[in-house]
């Protein structure tokens, strides 16, 4: 089985693969317990409309979902104020604005279809040592974040009005984080695809949950369910000449049905 490695393009895409696998739960498990699971979906859109107007103007795609990403991250952190009786409404207008916007510049450049379906539904073949690179940098930069902010994010999540009375800048940690999250969709999007990728921020975690005793045990359990979730998916999608992205959250999925059985049988 190992054999898959001897191939460059397979090098590079576990290699990423293990990087998606640790970030995306590290942010997950902060987005579920802040009940924003659909700001993943809102980012990856946004970073759909960066992909397209980075190929439109022939720069490096991911440059430009990283800065559209970015963007709607701030975008959707500014409109919280304005709606602090209905925050979730937000992210439903960045969304509606970054599909349309998406929309708008993939039909400006008719041609680059095809390459947009590795963006889309994530491609084992299509990642490139500069992929590898950029996804190292930003996710050192998530995990280092993560580790420094620990105690601050935890406290928000929890109770962001008595963080904010303890002293903790908490709008400024808002718009940080929310631009860390943006930062793991552009991260995640070459192995998963922009269309899955929210899945696995949320599955992985949403498992973990339902037999964890603590929250760094949820920590722990869900870049465990994770790595397992690429690990069995890219294996399987090169062997089986699947879509990595579906095949990745399909594997998460199933994960998560079998963590459900297993508590039902055995933690009654």
């Amino acid at each position: 089985m190992l054999e898959v490695l001897k191939y460059s393009f397979m090098q590079r895409a576990f290699a990423a693969g293990l990087l998606v696998a640790l970030i995306c739960p590290l942010i997950g498990v902060f987005i579920v317990l802040r009940r924003m699971s659909m700001i993943g979906d809102t980012l990856s859109h946004a970073s759909l409309a960066g992909i397209a107007a980075g190929m439109l103007g022939k720069f490096y795609p991911l440059w430009g979902a990283l800065i559209f990403s970015i963007a709607a991250a701030i975008g959707i952190e500014k409109l919280r104020k304005d709606f602090s009786q209905f925050a979730e409404l937000s992210i439903s207008i960045v969304l509606s604005a970054s599909i349309g916007l998406a929309v708008v510049l993939i039909s400006l450049a008719k041609s680059f279809n095809a390459d947009l379906m590795g963006y889309l539904f994530g491609s084992i073949i299509a990642v490139t040592a500069q992929d590898v690179l950029m996804i190292s940098i930003l996710g050192l930069i998530i995990i280092a974040s993560i580790t420094l902010l620990y105690k601050e994010f935890f406290y928000i999540a929890f109770d962001e009005e008595g963080a904010e009375l303890a002293g903790i800048p908490v709008a400024k940690l808002n718009i940080y984080f929310t631009v860390l999250t943006a930062m793991t969709i552009v991260v995640s999007m070459r192995i998963v695809g922009i269309l899955m990728v929210s899945s696995l921020l949320v599955i992985p975690v949403a498992s973990s949950m339902q037999i964890s005793k603590s929250f760094k045990n949820t920590i722990v359990l869900s870049v465990l369910f994770a790595l397992s979730s690429v690990l069995i998916g890219l294996f399987t999608s090169f062997y089986l000449d699947l879509a990595p992205g579906g095949t990745i959250v399909l594997v998460s999925v199933a994960i998560l049905l079998l963590v459900i059985a297993y508590k039902r049988l055995f933690r009654k």
